[in-house]
């Protein structure tokens, strides 16, 4: 399993490898949100079923606007979610028309983030866009906590796995429903 550091996964991810990331909690699993094959190929991977959506994690908050319907939401719960960024907090937002199905699965909204976490925030300007992420396991099993879990898990499956440390959260992010602003699972 090839070894890479955040600024050098960039090729890796245009050419649709999924790789393993160390987020704010726990390994990630991800990929280029916009090929579909490799969404295919992290689903296939994780034994998760498309139906269930996949979050985006941004570097910056306007890597998320190709992807949410800013129009359905009002100043004030922008402003809100914005003012829990860069940080845990996941926002569930409206998406753009023709959004793939493979991202937001069977609704119409869409899990988004931006990170404050400098290995993923690299990660994210390294490819101008941000990642899909969810929890590098397989589909009901815990989340990989080091690379060695990693190795032992995915070997011979993804195309990289991101030299860095895991960032200070125990759990996983607060997400909270950006029209109604319902905590919908507190971090």
């Amino acid at each position: 399993m090839l070894e890479v550091l955040p600024a050098d996964v960039a090729a890796l991810v245009e050419k649709g490898g999924v790789i393993a990331y160390p987020t704010e909690a726990v390994y990630g699993l991800g990929c280029d949100p916009d090929n579909d094959d490799a969404i295919n190929q992290l689903l296939l991977i994780k034994q998760r079923p498309w139906q269930k959506g996949l979050i985006l994690v941004a570097g910056d908050y306007r890597q998320l606007q190709p992807y949410i319907d800013e129009s359905q939401l009002t100043a004030e719960q922008l402003a809100f979610a914005q003012s829990k960024w860069p940080g845990p907090f996941t926002f569930i937002m409206p998406i753009k028309p023709g959004l793939s199905k493979l991202l937001c699965g069977t609704f119409d909204s869409i899990a988004v983030r931006v990170t404050d976490h400098g290995g993923v925030k690299a990660l994210c300007d390294a490819i101008n866009k941000p990642v899909v992420s969810t929890s590098a396991n397989l589909s009901g099993q815990e989340p990989a906590l080091t690379p060695a879990t990693i190795k032992e898990q995915f070997e011979g499956m993804i195309a990289a796995l991101v030299v860095g440390e895991l960032g200070s959260q125990t759990a996983p992010s607060t997400i909270i429903d950006a029209k109604s602003g319902n905590i919908i699972r507190q971090g």
